[in-house]
């Protein structure tokens, strides 16, 4: 990556996502070299066995500002943020699901709660202004309101949607809670955040434009239930005060 001062650094973890990638960095490039700032997009390939590895190769090669990393076995989303987080270099650092559910235009709106005085700022379909295009099937709405009710009884309260993928940290922020984070499966949001509130960050949740994808990596029962092991792991490492 090029030695000078980046504004803002998209990490996109990626698992199996052939089918949609290409698109999703096409857009995010195009808007993005619309704007007045430097960028870099950072792709983190999460053990893929289909055709991303290549396809994203070949995007870099002819967009300057795209990377590649991997680290060649399926570890989960948190972990291939946590390692997009670590080799970032913006004053903004914002990650994003590879199928932008959330249209990258959406950024506009979390940097401006950050320059006004937030740390971090996240992506809410929860909130009242939000605006769903396409909503998720109701088996997963339901799954996604009960995983909340245990965030707050277990964790903490305040956040009505910490799973949409779509957040923004400053640099400083980002950098000091991904240091502590542990958490390398679908609950990593979670922990983050549990974790700038500890470090006393200040966290904005904002209202976004949101269009379900019918590709979901996520997987009603399996991954429920080891998000909640994740959100027990995560109670055990506060009492071990692992976060501190």
């Amino acid at each position: 990556m090029e030695n000078q001062h980046i504004d803002l650094s998209v990490v996109i973890p990626a698992f199996n996502e052939e089918n949609r990638i290409f698109k999703s960095l096409d857009a995010i490039d195009t808007y993005l070299s619309s704007k007045n700032l430097r960028y870099e997009i950072i792709v983190v390939d999460d053990g893929s066995n289909d055709n991303t590895p290549s396809i994203v190769k070949a995007f870099c090669k002819t967009h300057a500002r795209a990377f590649y990393t991997t680290y060649g076995k399926n570890m989960g989303k948190g972990y291939a943020v946590r390692q997009g987080v670590n080799i970032s270099k913006g004053y903004f650092v914002l990650f994003s699901d590879a199928d932008l559910s959330t249209p990258i235009e959406e950024i506009e709106k979390l940097i401006k709660a950050i320059k006004s005085g937030y740390d971090i700022s996240i992506g809410s379909r929860a909130l009242s202004d939000s605006e769903i295009i396409i909503s998720q099937p109701f088996y997963r709405k339901t799954i996604g309101k009960i995983f909340n009710i245990l965030v707050r009884l277990l964790i903490f309260g305040g956040i009505k949607d910490t799973q949409c993928g779509f957040k923004c940290f400053t640099g400083t922020a980002v950098k000091k809670i991904f240091s502590k984070c542990r958490i390398n499966g679908f609950s990593f949001d979670v922990e983050a955040l549990f974790i700038g509130k500890k470090l006393g960050f200040k966290i904005m949740d904002i209202p976004i434009q949101w269009i379900n994808s019918p590709e979901s990596r996520v997987h009603p029962i399996k991954h429920s239930l080891a998000m909640i092991k994740e959100l027990l792991q995560i109670r055990w490492n506060e009492m071990r005060g692992l976060y501190k």
